[in-house]
């Protein structure tokens, strides 16, 4: 069945039809010319129809355009740019139209399988505005669930969309993206000296999250070898740039998603020789410039690992906002305090400039998941924590059909690793439930993806059939050396 606002849609369409509706429009854009003449100078009107086109282009366009459309906008809201606080309202306005397009094509292509996972999304909003109804302030809560609704319906429509049946396409697309951000992220903050992000967290997030799991999938998974040694070189980029964030979460992230890739591609010579590179790094810098080194090794461990106060302990700038938390988990136990709220009625988001990325994803309540506890309460947090239980059911499906000698080009390989990045980050950082970070769009629209695309199970005998699982085994099963 073919799908509304495609291409082929316009032959059914009477050729006198169209060159009256042109004729039509382009009279009355003569007459709106002259008789309101400052509408096609002021720059709000201007900006307004511009965006109105871009819009009406992508809806067009819908399944090709709208998902790398709408991540730009998000990710354009966030940037120091010229002009961001256009993108900042514009946003919304591309959400929504994706939301309610996504749906309505959807239901009319019906091809698509709704599970348990997409009715616990349903229960997650429910859920949301229950807490928004019975808040101090529901006016602003009410506003927030409409986000976090319209995301889910997004995701769990328009992305879908994007990549069934173009499922190669979508992910050539997404390595280019991620391989020319990390290198414009490299212009501007190596070489420009710029804080784009405006805050190093949310530059170590897209970074660590994101471009680190898929692009070390694009190198592994390349047969062409000056595309693999490009992809290779900024994988490396992309690491030094998580380095640089200083972000201890978007390092463990990364590490943990590059470091499960490798093992489920049996890549294991190319995880030993990346940790071999970084040690005789350390150790030639050791060698040769011995005072540097010992000083560059201070540095670092004061303020990447322990973040400036070493006599707290590690996580010593987590102590503060966790237990803020787990106060106003107690104050507002069954109900929290409003999706999206603060127990004073503020909006909880601002530490994400109003749920925009411009100030990164510094910790208000140190975690995603204490975050969204404290805002629908114990009531109606169980959903919240069902639907990432869900992925990581997902990414254990993928790991175990990798291991078993699956295709390394499936589609669900990149977006489970970019699940389990997001998922450990998420733990220290509250951007999961926040509908107006780019990071959270991404998230769950592949979220839902991988729903989609995961591999067949896989039965546990063809798991342990695995040549790391016979050799561990045989290691297990020798006998104990005789004196």
């Amino acid at each position: 069945m073919r799908m509304a606002f495609e291409p082929g849609m316009i032959s059914r369409i009477p050729k006198a039809a169209l060159a009256a509706a042109a004729l039509v429009g382009a009279l009355a854009l003569v007459h709106l010319a002259r008789s309101r003449p400052w509408y096609f100078t002021d720059q709000t009107y201007l900006g307004g129809l511009i965006l109105l086109e871009l819009v009406i282009a992508a809806t067009w366009r819908y399944r090709q355009v709208f998902f790398t459309l709408l991540i730009l906008v998000f990710l354009l809201a966030g940037t120091g740019l010229p002009g961001s606080s256009v993108w900042t309202s514009a946003r919304w306005l591309f959400l929504a139209v994706g939301a309610v397009v996504g749906v309505l094509l959807l239901l009319k292509d019906r091809q698509h399988h709704f599970g348990f996972f997409h009715a616990i999304a349903f229960f997650a909003v429910l859920a949301a505005t229950v807490s928004a109804l019975v808040s101090r302030y529901p006016g602003l809560a009410l506003l927030k669930v409409l986000s976090f609704c319209l995301l889910f319906m997004y995701a769990a429509s328009g992305a879908r969309l994007a990549v069934r049946g173009r499922e190669k396409r979508f992910l050539a697309g997404l390595l280019l993206g991620c391989e020319l951000l990390v290198g414009a992220f490299a212009v501007c903050y190596l070489l420009l000296g710029a804080d784009l992000m405006g805050n190093p967290n949310s530059l170590g997030a897209i970074a660590g999250v994101v471009g680190a799991p898929v692009l070390l999938w694009g190198a592994l998974s390349s047969t062409d070898t000056r595309v693999r040694r490009r992809r290779f070189f900024i994988y490396a980029l992309c690491m030094y740039l998580v380095y640089y964030s200083h972000s201890r979460a978007s390092m463990v992230a990364a590490a943990l998603s590059c470091g499960l890739l490798c093992v489920g591609l049996r890549r294991y010579r190319t995880l030993v020789m990346g940790v071999g590179v970084v040690l005789i790094l350390l150790s030639a810098a050791a060698i040769l410039q011995p005072e540097r080194f010992l000083e560059t090794a201070s540095t670092v461990t004061s303020e990447v690992v322990y973040k400036g106060s070493r006599e707290n302990g590690m996580l010593a700038s987590r102590q503060s906002p966790w237990q803020e938390a787990v106060d106003t988990i107690r104050s507002h136990f069954w109900f929290g305090t409003g999706f999206g709220t603060t127990d004073k009625g503020g909006d909880a988001s601002q530490h994400l400039g109003n749920f925009s990325s411009s100030s990164a994803a510094t910790t208000e309540f140190g975690s995603s998941y204490l975050e969204i506890a404290t805002w629908v309460g114990m009531l109606g947090v169980l959903p919240f924590f069902v639907l990432p239980l869900l992925l990581m059911g997902n990414v254990f499906r993928t790991m175990s059909w990798m291991l078993s000698g699956g295709d390394p080009l499936h589609p669900a390989i990149p977006l489970a690793m970019v699940v389990v990045a997001g998922m450990l980050h998420a733990a220290f950082e509250d951007w999961m439930f926040a509908p107006g970070y780019y990071l959270c769009v991404f998230y769950w629209s592949m979220g839902f993806v991988l729903v989609d695309v995961v591999p067949p199970r896989v039965p546990v005998m063809a798991v342990r059939a695995h040549p790391w699982f016979s050799r561990l085994r045989n290691v297990m099963d020798a006998p104990a050396p005789t004196r």
